[in-house]
């Protein structure tokens, strides 16, 4: 059996339809769960009203609305794009912003579409602090480029309740012929250093070995010095010795000489004696001391004592 549905009946179904759907989107309009690290903004009739803290957020439905702002610290890497610098070299530069939104309110109300208003930003910023710049300043000092681009981009992001958290430039990119070139110069700059110490090192090595030949000959002038002295002084003690024993000698003979009482016989045979040694000698010359007649009157009577003397084999 087929049941017959009046037009009654099916309008009341749709109607409870329809309630059941707009009750439905109605609880879904007005129960929000904000996540940890974003705020809930809620506009009443597109005016805001107020920011919620993450959590459970009940609104009224259909008149109010809620949107979302994320607070966390946000990358936003650029796009490369070319710069020219104060020198007129065209480089190419990357750089990653770091982004953060303190005033969800002012970041929502204060400019539309505040991401791609921060990129275009940063591109005008890129620009104008590099194009104060030599392509050598350029590549050695991007934490200054870093510091002036932010600063820059802080005075107006400031407005828009958006911190600028800090900026890394990750690529500049010169063009290969001036890579090329400087390469060379690099090169370069390294042989020259390299040759400067070099030189350094051998002007240094000279003053060392004149420092150690000038320490070498004082010191060897020193000892020949003190060697000097020792032999003066062992010198001077063998004089000295000598002299005390010759002087020793001819007081001891003396003081014999003296003892024994000798008479002109025997002075006279000392002399002859000593002029004998003298006679020996391999010296080609002499000397005959200036008292010669009184040898020679030694000698005459040294010849009649031994005259008078008896011959070998007789009696006295």
């Amino acid at each position: 059996m087929i049941a017959v549905i009046s037009a009654a009946e099916v309008v009341g179904l749709a109607v409870v339809a329809l309630v059941v759907i707009v009750l439905l989107a109605a609880l879904r309009q007005m129960v929000n769960i904000v996540q940890q690290g974003e705020v809930g903004v809620v506009k009443h009739l597109g005016e805001y009203r107020k920011t919620h803290e993450p959590g459970l957020v009940i609104i009224q439905p259909f008149i109010e609305s809620l949107q979302r702002v994320d607070m966390r610290e946000i990358p936003r890497p650029g796009d490369r794009q070319d710069v020219i610098t104060k020198d007129n070299v065209v480089v190419t530069v990357n750089a990653t912003i770091f982004t953060q939104v303190v005033d969800a309110q002012q970041a929502l109300f204060s400019i539309a579409k505040f991401d791609v208003a921060i990129d275009a930003l940063a591109r005008t910023a890129l620009r104008s602090v590099i194009g104060t710049m030599t392509l050598d300043q350029a590549l050695s000092e991007r934490e200054r480029i870093n510091t002036d681009v932010q600063e820059q981009m802080e005075v107006v992001t400031d407005k828009w309740g958006i911190r600028i958290s800090r900026i890394e430039i990750i690529a500049i990119s010169p063009p290969p012929k001036i890579l090329e070139a400087l390469a060379l110069e690099k090169q370069a700059d390294q042989e020259k250093r390299a040759k400067i110490l070099q030189s350094e090192g051998q002007q240094r090595s000279a003053i060392n070995i004149a420092e150690g030949d000038a320490q070498a000959a004082v010191r060897k002038a020193e000892g020949a010095r003190q060697a000097a002295i020792l032999r003066a002084e062992g010198a001077r003690q063998a004089a000295i010795l000598e002299a005390e024993g010759r002087s020793q000698a001819i007081t001891t003979v003396y003081g014999a000489i003296k003892k024994g009482e000798p008479d002109p016989t025997l002075v006279a045979i000392l002399q002859l004696d000593a002029l004998a040694k003298f006679a020996d000698s391999d010296n080609a010359k002499i000397v005959v001391p200036f008292e010669s007649a009184g040898l020679l009157g030694a000698a005459q009577t040294l010849r009649s004592v031994l005259a008078a003397a008896p011959a070998d084999g007789e009696q006295p």
